[in-house]
């Protein structure tokens, strides 16, 4: 999928996630709190593709998630490419091609997004303020690519850093530390596994099963399909698959809100 599609799928799943929660389990959330959670989710949602780089040098190339600050996260991204051929190539078996890059391997996998969701949490726990700001900083900036791409290629990269540190700043003065905080990191876990689920509806599919091996192929990668996959950037991606992500949010919001709204009026349900 394209970076607006993923976005969109992160910011859906967590509004619904939150209504569901709010509605089934009686857990309550803050408004700020819960845009919070959506814009982490959506920009966790992000996140795996720092694995396409681009040329750091050149100031080209790279996925949508790489370009959003920059030289700077194009940097990050070709890290994340090396890192992720790296593993792979230590640890694929005898059926397991040669590749020359690392996208759709280590960042595309489910110990990935634990380790991902679990490790922002105890970043968040430790070091506090300042892990939050910059955790947040990234992922906003993350979203604010993902959900308003054309705006953000407009706009460029500096105004997007801006936006992103005075969003962030601004969360964590308002933000309840203890309800705040772990919320952050399973927010971007989630981000990270509805991006793998995204994947596998597309062509070529996604180690999802690594690290467990299967007919002598640590990376079988897992999927649709050719012929009935999502063609990536095709009517079904950009009309069907985002008009249902939008839908889904905006029901999900009204859910959310329309209880607040209805008290504020006494209105009873």
């Amino acid at each position: 999928m394209m970076g607006p599609s993923h976005a969109l799928s992160g910011a859906a799943t967590w509004l619904a996630g939150s209504w569901a929660l709010d509605y089934f389990a009686g857990y309550e959330q803050s408004p700020l709190a819960i845009a919070v959670g959506t814009a982490v989710c959506a920009g966790g949602a992000l996140f795996p593709d720092l694995d396409l780089s681009g040329r750091v040098t050149r100031n080209q190339g790279g996925a949508t998630v790489a370009r959003t600050f920059g030289v700077v996260s194009l940097f990050v991204a070709e890290v994340i490419e090396k890192i992720s051929l790296g593993v792979y190539t230590a640890t694929r078996l005898s059926r397991d091609p040669v590749r020359n890059n690392g996208h759709r391997t280590l960042t595309h996998t489910i110990p990935f997004t634990v380790l991902v969701g679990w490790g922002t949490t105890a970043l968040c726990a430790h070091y506090g303020k300042w892990a939050v700001i910059g955790i947040l900083f990234f992922m906003i900036g993350l979203a604010l690519r993902g959900l308003f791409d054309e705006w953000a290629k407009r706009a460029g990269w500096v105004i997007v850093t801006l936006v992103s540190l005075a969003a962030a700043y601004f969360t964590y003065l308002n933000l309840p530390g203890d309800r705040g905080y772990p919320m952050i990191g399973l927010a971007v876990g989630v981000g990270c596994f509805v991006h793998i689920m995204g994947d596998i509806v597309t062509s070529n599919g996604v180690p999802i099963l690594w690290p467990i091996p299967l007919k002598r192929r640590m990376w079988k990668m897992v999927g649709i399909p050719n012929q009935l996959a999502v063609k990536v950037g095709g009517t079904v991606e950009t009309v069907v698959l985002r008009g249902a992500f939008t839908v889904i949010s905006l029901l999900s919001a009204a859910g959310l809100l329309a209880p607040s709204v209805l008290r504020r009026f006494n209105i009873e349900l």
